[in-house]
């Protein structure tokens, strides 16, 4: 079988064009002011007419340094998770990291494959989004020996270093919040059953006890969407035709929730009071507004790539565990 690949342009391509020697395009290119004037821009001119793309292989082998950050996200089309990834750019592309991404699906098992991948090509560190994983996903991680940071949640015994928030005590603040306004049958509704889903469910719990009030809830292992909030308002309805509250693990959940009592004509927040999780875009473009719980998604990928690089430089860090907090937006949708 033919390999119809192009044959990538080399350092003696380059050469050649220019009438230098590989080891001055080689210079040239770890550090430009390091040739003369006439030579770099005859390189530089050459570098663009022949499309070359640097090999970084020696480098990597050499150096056992990679310039690259391996991220591992359960979900490509979560809004959440390109938050945090646009953080974690914003401070690696300044310092000359390179990001790989990989994604598992909300599977341990398969993010425990994605993380052998990512270690195969010799990352210098990684940021991961979940801090459940296999035996095995722990043991690579330790045999690499290279810093990690874990996100989104605050666990009891990380790996290395963390930068979250407290889901459980977000959700207890905004339950609480819709209770002290009145309501009193409020239900939870959760789907994607992961650590952060079961955390909020713990928090909204904690909240009704804290009043005095039996919690009632609907879970679905499907995942997020606005379709799935409508089809469990429906399910929350038909089961619990007092209820006067819906809080949603996340903003997806809850505006769907909220389009279908409209379509049903229940009026939120008169009858129907919902809260979400995460603050999306959306839920702001909503009549009402719809509350939800400020996650600081951004600022926990800055940081941890912050905490990330700190390490790599060599630097001591104060703290391996940093809790980034969270707000609530009340929107309108409370009553």
């Amino acid at each position: 079988m033919n390999d119809t690949r192009k044959r990538r342009p080399t350092l003696q391509d380059i050469a050649d064009l220019t009438g230098v020697t590989k080891m001055t395009v080689s210079r040239y290119l770890r550090d430009p002011s390091a040739v003369a004037e006439g030579t770099r821009e005859r390189i530089a001119a050459a570098v663009e007419e022949l499309g070359y793309i640097p090999n970084r292989a020696p480098d990597m082998l050499s150096n056992a340094t990679s310039k690259a950050i391996g991220i591992l996200i359960p979900s490509l089309s979560n809004q959440v998770f390109s938050a945090v990834i646009h953080g974690i750019e914003a401070v690696t592309r300044p310092a000359g990291y390179q990001t790989l991404l990989a994604h598992y699906g909300y599977s341990p098992e398969r993010e425990e494959e994605q993380v052998a991948s990512l270690l195969s090509y010799n990352v210098d560190g990684l940021i991961l989004s979940d801090t459940q994983h296999t035996e095995r996903t722990r043991k690579m991680i330790a045999t690499a020996g290279i810093p990690v940071v874990e996100t989104m949640d605050l666990p009891l015994s990380p790996i290395d270093m963390v930068v979250g928030m407290d889901h459980r005590a977000a959700a207890r603040a905004m339950v609480t919040e819709m209770l002290r306004r009145g309501r009193r049958k409020v239900i939870y509704l959760g789907a994607r059953l992961d650590v952060r889903t079961q955390l909020r469910m713990e928090g909204y719990y904690q909240a009704m006890a804290d009043f005095g009030l039996t919690g009632q809830h609907l879970l679905t292992e499907q995942s997020s969407s606005f379709t799935l909030g409508g089809e469990l308002l429906a399910q929350a309805m038909a089961r619990f035709p007092d209820l006067d509250g819906l809080f949603c693990t996340n903003d997806d959940l809850a505006v769907g929730a909220l389009l279908q009592c409209q379509a049903r004509w229940i009026p939120v927040p008169q009858q129907v009071a919902i809260a979400g999780s995460n603050a999306l875009d959306i839920g702001h473009a909503m009549t009402p507004k719809l509350a939800s719980i400020v996650t600081p998604r951004e600022a926990i990928g800055r940081e941890a790539a912050i905490m990330l690089l700190a390490r790599l430089g060599g630097a001591a860090l104060p703290e391996r565990c940093k809790d980034m907090g969270f707000s609530l937006y009340e929107g309108e949708s409370l009553g």
